[in-house]
């Protein structure tokens, strides 16, 4: 059976309908109670009010809480909103036949389907458990974000990182990019970190920034 464009968005439709543990739907204009002073709590909110990120339950976002693969990949996939419409399909693609380590019904089965189709690199290793480190969410973000802005090369001068030492050198180059676009920014003594760990909060902003990148240069 050949699943066309228009079934396949109807699925995904219809898996953004169903309510999930860690994976909460709220009601629009409802806010999330526990972002108090959060650093970047406007933009929260404001992806929060667009349908474009989830708390952990029916009220709170747990800002401060580290961000798992699972949650990167909701985030990268349900921001961006990454899907399968575009795409045909001989059957319909199942996360297990891609990854070693997601279940076909976990709540974020569906975002590491539309990421990796959607040429986010994705490691078929990957374990959703486990928190992601800010090099790693950067360049998979960065990768979704051109993938959905079908967004051209840019040409850079490569910022310089005082810590680029500890950058994984796959992940350079989205780093590099993440800058220009403003997506991220080096502290004051011109670090990365890019093996700290994130929070939930502080990928929800980096989100944000991509999403005002794309609205400003995306040709979608």
């Amino acid at each position: 059976m050949t699943f066309t464009k228009k079934a396949l968005a109807a699925v995904s439709i219809s898996a953004l309908m169903m309510l999930s543990a860690g994976s909460a739907v709220f009601a629009a204009g409802s806010g999330f109670t526990d972002l108090g002073s959060v650093q970047g709590k406007e933009m929260i909110q404001s992806l929060k009010d667009r349908g474009l990120v989830k708390g952990v339950d029916g009220s709170q976002f747990k800002p401060g809480s580290s961000l798992s693969a699972a949650q990167g990949i909701q985030f990268i996939a349900g921001g961006l909103q990454l899907s399968l419409a575009a795409i045909d399909f001989i059957k319909a693609p199942v996360a297990s036949d891609i990854f070693t380590k997601v279940k076909d019904d976990a709540w974020y089965a569906e975002a590491f389907i539309n990421a990796h189709y959607n040429g986010v690199e994705v490691p078929a290793d990957i374990d959703p458990k486990e928190p992601m480190t800010k090099q790693q969410f950067t360049a998979l973000l960065v990768q979704g974000l051109e993938k959905a802005g079908n967004l051209p090369m840019i040409k850079l001068a490569p910022a310089k990182i005082a810590d680029e030492d500890q950058i994984d050198p796959s992940y350079q180059g989205g780093i590099q990019r993440s800058l220009a676009y403003k997506i991220t920014a080096l502290d004051k003594d011109g670090k990365f970190h890019p093996e700290s760990k994130l929070t939930r909060a502080e990928a929800a902003v980096m989100l944000y920034n991509a999403l005002e990148y794309l609205k400003a240069h995306g040709n979608r």
